[in-house]
């Protein structure tokens, strides 16, 4: 009877044991979810500098037809390397899910990041997720599209689909626009232009109040046609990419500043 009682503990024990660790998995998982579920730009200086996260994960999740290009990827890395002060280096990650369909609300991006993100902050690393939408934006008219949108603080979708429309799909075109874009947007989650209004520049000299969020310098990256096109100056936009001899980098007077005072590079 005694061993009886004695296995019984023993099994009571193990149960415990086996549900507290499980506890503690979800509770750290919960709180890693939590950590990417905030406020645009409010990760700024954690991207950007090495006092907290030493390491940074970049998750690109796409369906196989809407793959950005390799030339889009390759600037991507190095627009990345070139800004970002993170000793134990940067990781890119490609994860493939099926077409969804659109349009798409940000609500319903937020579902998809929900089911569809796999890395998450931990420890010393942290993670960004970039979804490349296989459909338009709902807020899309007759007279203009979405293009992009950084909406938390590691969170942005790319409406590739629009794009790949808006570009007849010419890979040239197509590299310069998705490129321009991915790196627009990352400078949101940096915190330009004046997201949280934490900028060093006073508002107005920095940034467009016509277009609050955006540069006032109308060869910068941050320039708010980056973001949003009008139907009517589709063409003219594209020319005006294609007149740069390298894609929109950041103004250096204002934003490369803005940067280095949060701890880029």
């Amino acid at each position: 009877m005694t061993r009886f009682y004695k296995k019984l503990t023993f099994i009571i024990l193990l149960v415990f044991v086996v549900l507290s660790c499980k506890n503690d998995d979800d509770q750290e998982i919960q709180e890693s979810m939590a950590e990417n579920r905030k406020a645009l730009g409010s990760s700024a200086e954690d991207l950007l500098s090495a006092d907290t996260y030493k390491s940074m994960t970049i998750e690109l999740v796409f369906s196989p037809a809407y793959k950005p290009t390799t030339q889009t990827l390759d600037l991507f890395r190095d627009f990345i390397n070139a800004r970002v002060n993170k000793p134990d280096g940067i990781t890119f990650i490609e994860t493939n899910i099926s077409d969804q369909n659109g349009p798409f609300s940000i609500s319903q991006i937020r579902t998809i990041e929900n089911e569809q993100r796999t890395r998450y902050t931990v420890g010393d690393d942290i993670a960004v997720y970039v979804y490349f939408a296989s459909g338009n934006a709902n807020s899309d008219t007759s007279t203009s599209v979405t293009i992009g949108t950084a909406y938390q603080n590691t969170s942005i979708v790319i409406y590739e689909k629009t794009l790949q429309e808006v570009t007849n799909n010419v890979q040239d075109v197509l590299t310069r626009l998705e490129a321009t874009t991915l790196h627009h947007e990352f400078g949101h989650l940096f915190g330009l232009v004046n997201i949280q209004d934490d900028d060093i520049h006073p508002g107005g000299k920095h940034e467009d109040l016509d277009h609050q969020k955006h540069c006032i310098i109308d060869d910068c990256l941050m320039y708010f046609e980056s973001q949003t096109l009008k139907r009517d100056q589709l063409s003219k936009n594209i020319e005006r990419l294609k007149g740069f001899q390298n894609i929109p980098s950041f103004d250096p007077g204002f934003c490369i500043h803005d940067l280095q005072v949060k701890g880029g590079i």
